[in-house]
């Protein structure tokens, strides 16, 4: 059953990370904004602030706790990672902070079940102390997600595999130790057997960033882009390289992608809630023709519906989350979906208020609304797009259904209404049968 009670010793942890976020963490925000900034390993300024604090998460027993024990975290269930993750949604720099920031969380995933144990010395051990960061290297720019167009491919040669080909929006590329790349390497297999998956370091020859593309909220006249186009020009990996078997690319890429959908979702309901209390707050605190604005109808709308359905949503993370750990593996597959489809829509919606009620100030640079607001498209295709996810949610529910045995619906009242009246005659009388029911 659903047990919304926190043991004392969690909710302990818990109000000492929004404490420190608030405090320690966020102002990392204000002096590091750009998207590339938690990434860049390079940035000795950034990294003399952040290594202290990450060993302070450490000795608070709170690094890496999407990990179990023998890989260095405290193996926490979902639910407690819920929690945990909607105050480092709060702040862009608490995820790397705290050891689990996307895409490094899932490529250590497919590391730990999939990578030698080499491979494993040499990237993931680095990796899970946040010594490097990674690339998960999937997406074409001709497919989009969509792995029945791809044509990124890797040919065996010998004893290595030879990659050839682009890939479009592999984040991080420009800092990243190593990539995962997901290539071709057979064509004419069913299309979720036709890839395989590949660990191939950042210093391989035949790897060009052709460009880092700038999104909404970066500017590529100052080169902030983070996301790569990519191209693969005959490069060489030994055969060890590839991770998981031959064909087994898409079930590589499924085992680090759920997780990571319901974890942007945890996320983003500590973002929203940041939002709302902005929203309160700015509302209390400005005057319009003779009142308050929390005093006009309009605007207590505004906040009851944000209220409504940032709890909503919070809810249904959490039921997911219960889910992943009282149920077997894949049993939320149709609850990810869903928090994937709502988790742009409730960010947009409750951002979009915020802004409105800080008028002109929302949607400058001077408040963090106008970034988060326009973070909200890329949130609604990362991981795919929402549509697909829509899909997925409508194909599982009408597993549960069944069609119609006969010419009308099964709900259909006249036959339900004489079914009713000949279960109850010998109560309501024959007058029943004339279509009223006296008394």
């Amino acid at each position: 059953m659903l047990d919304f009670t926190i043991d004392p010793d969690f909710q302990a942890r818990l109000d000492w990370a929004a404490a420190f976020v608030r405090e320690e963490v966020e102002p990392l925000d204000l002096l590091f904004p750009h998207g590339g900034d938690p990434y860049d390993t390079r940035n000795e300024k950034a990294r003399a602030i952040l290594r202290p604090l990450q060993q302070r998460v450490r000795e608070q027993g709170l690094w890496a706790c999407h990990l179990g024990p023998e890989l260095g975290g405290p193996g926490y269930g979902q639910v407690r990672l819920a929690l945990l993750n909607e105050i480092l949604g709060r702040s862009y720099w608490a995820p790397t902070v705290f050891g689990t920031a996307a895409p490094d969380t899932g490529n250590a995933e497919i590391l730990a079940l999939f990578g030698t144990e080499e491979q494993k010395a040499r990237y993931l051990r680095p990796l899970l102390d946040g010594e490097i960061v990674s690339t998960f290297s999937m997406t074409e720019p001709q497919a989009g997600a969509d792995p029945k167009e791809f044509v990124c491919h890797a040919r065996r040669d010998g004893e290595e595999w030879v990659i050839d080909g682009e890939k479009w929006f592999s984040s991080n590329a420009r800092y990243a130790a190593f990539l995962i790349v997901m290539a071709v390497t057979d064509p004419d297999a069913p299309p979720h057997a036709r890839m395989s998956m590949f660990i191939v370091p950042a210093e391989t020859p035949g790897i060009e960033i052709k460009r880092n593309v700038g999104t909404m909220d970066e500017r590529g006249s100052l080169d902030e882009g983070i996301h790569a186009y990519l191209r693969y020009h005959q490069v060489r990996v030994p055969l060890d390289a590839m991770l998981g078997g031959p064909g087994e690319g898409f079930k590589v890429a499924q085992a680090r992608l759920g997780g990571g959908r319901v974890h942007h979702a945890m996320r983003t309901v500590g973002k929203c809630a940041r939002a709302f209390d902005m929203m309160c707050e700015r509302a209390l605190s400005r005057r319009t023709q003779g009142t308050l604005l929390a005093e006009k109808q309009a605007v207590q709308q505004l906040i009851a519906d944000s209220w409504v359905e940032l709890h909503q949503f919070r809810l249904l993370v959490l039921h997911t989350a219960w889910i992943i750990d009282n149920r077997p593996h894949g049993a939320a597959r149709t609850q990810i979906a869903m928090c994937k489809v709502q988790t742009a829509k409730v960010l947009h919606d409750i951002v979009q208020r915020a802004v409105h009620l800080h008028g002109s100030l929302g949607t400058t640079d001077e408040l963090p609304l106008a970034k988060w607001w326009m973070a909200v498209p890329n949130l609604a295709l990362a991981d795919g797009p929402t549509e697909v996810h829509r899909t997925t949610i409508a194909k599982q529910l009408l597993k549960g259904h069944r069609p119609a045995e006969g010419l009308f619906p099964s709900e259909h009242l006249p036959p339900k209404r004489e079914a009713a009246r000949k279960r109850y005659a010998h109560i309501i009388g024959d007058d029943s049968l004339s279509g009223r029911v006296d008394g």
